[in-house]
């Protein structure tokens, strides 16, 4: 029989003198359109994957060749959007940047951010430049207390950073002089295609163009605003440069050689394998002046989060991106315990939101901060440098 993770065997995995190492997720995953079907990689700078050889068992006399269809920070942020999305009933904490007062902004950007999307979590740089009623953020005693919390004292993150004790940080974005502080993430998850059928294929086709359009007359445009756009040789738009009329959306456009995109990919297998470190959990402190209960409590606290999470994002069929949509097969959920491993059982959505509840209801009751939990998010409006840098990148273009 399985075992079964209850805030109990949380709580004794993640005390200080415990022996238990974590927990390992293995998942065969299998492309809506069926084993073998394509799946489209990530696609990095060039047109390239992320590409590598592995061995899928020491038994193996040669490595297999891999492609990373969604490595390791990626995946930290589906599962914090994944959180996000149902933050009525994890109840996290949340700081919400609202932009509303930068101005007229395109329809396609956010109006607002919320901390579950910050680049960099508690370390990122649109925190920094946030203000808190009509006070600079970082000067406001939550500020101060967010900006100056290390793992070994790590009570402001769980009281409204969580995720960034489960998925890391870096302070970078304070300057040389000030902190600096690093947390390495204890939750780790990628997916990976073995042995591709190809590499190197790329999707070839034409842009088709109902009128063939094609001339050599002078087009002129502004490569900023497309709106109005000329043709002929003195015609003038204002900011306009020399352009093409394929530019415009005209004419027929093959897509060959470097300027074809990299395709979608047949593996023989698709995998994913999560890893949660105990050892790396049992790094995190709220530091001396709390009960000696309460690091356990807020350990299993994250452990309870990042398996709902979990569960949330990758639970159920789900959409990496364009020709990327996957499905779960076969789960392996391994409790890697200090005299052998064995299998152990996540349980459905359900259980996994009802053993966080548990979790964050102890974790209080040990005086765990939990200022930001289960309430309504922190409004933050942008500082005059960060609104100004908004409105220089995305100027307000009058019909």
């Amino acid at each position: 029989m399985a075992k079964q993770i209850t805030l109990e065997s949380l709580l004794a995995a993640c005390a200080d003198d415990s022996f238990d190492d974590g927990i390992r997720i293995d998942t065969e995953l299998e492309p809506l359109s069926g084993p073998g079907g394509t799946v489209k990689p990530a696609v990095y700078e060039g047109g390239t994957y992320q590409m590598d050889r592995r061995w899928a068992s020491p038994a193996d006399e040669e490595p297999t060749p891999v492609i990373v269809i969604d490595n390791v920070p990626s995946q930290a942020n589906r599962l914090e959007e994944a959180i996000r999305r149902h933050r009525s009933s994890v109840k996290v904490p949340e700081l919400v940047l609202d932009l509303a007062g930068v101005g007229s902004l395109p329809v396609h950007l956010p109006r607002r951010l919320s901390s579950l999307e910050f680049p960099h979590r508690n370390a990122d740089a649109y925190l920094r430049d946030a203000r808190l009623g009509d006070d600079d953020f970082s000067r406001t005693e939550l500020g101060r207390e967010i900006f100056g919390a290390t793992p070994q004292t790590c009570g402001p993150l769980m009281a409204w950073f969580p995720q960034a004790l489960l998925y890391g940080f870096w302070q970078s974005h304070l300057g040389k002089k000030r902190q600096n502080t690093k947390h390495a993430r204890s939750w780790v998850s990628e997916i990976v295609g073995w042995n591709p059928a190809a590499t190197e294929t790329r999707v070839l086709g034409l842009k088709g163009d109902a009128l063939n359009l094609s001339t050599d007359e002078t087009v002129t445009s502004n490569p900023d605003d497309r709106m109005e756009w000329t043709i002929g040789t003195g015609a003038k738009v204002e900011g306009g440069k020399k352009d093409r009329l394929s530019e415009m959306g005209h004419g027929q456009v093959p897509f060959m050689g470097d300027e074809a995109t990299a395709a979608a990919v047949s593996f023989a297998r698709v995998t994913q394998r999560v890893t949660l470190s105990f050892a790396q959990l049992r790094r995190i402190s709220l530091g001396s002046s709390h009960s000696a209960e309460a690091d356990p409590a807020a350990r299993a606290l994250l452990v309870a989060l990042g398996l709902h999470a979990h569960q949330l994002a990758f639970g159920r069929g789900f959409a990496l991106r364009s020709g990327a949509e996957l499905r779960p097969g076969v789960v392996q959920p391994t409790w890697l315990g200090p005299n052998g491993d064995e299998p152990c059982a996540l349980g459905d959505v359900e259980e996994s939101l009802a053993r966080l509840r548990s979790a964050a209801i102890h974790a209080s009751s040990v005086g765990v901060r939990m200022d930001g939990w289960d309430r309504e998010p922190v409004m933050l409006t942008p500082k005059e440098n960060l609104s100004k840098a908004i409105r220089a990148t995305w100027p307000d273009l009058h019909d």
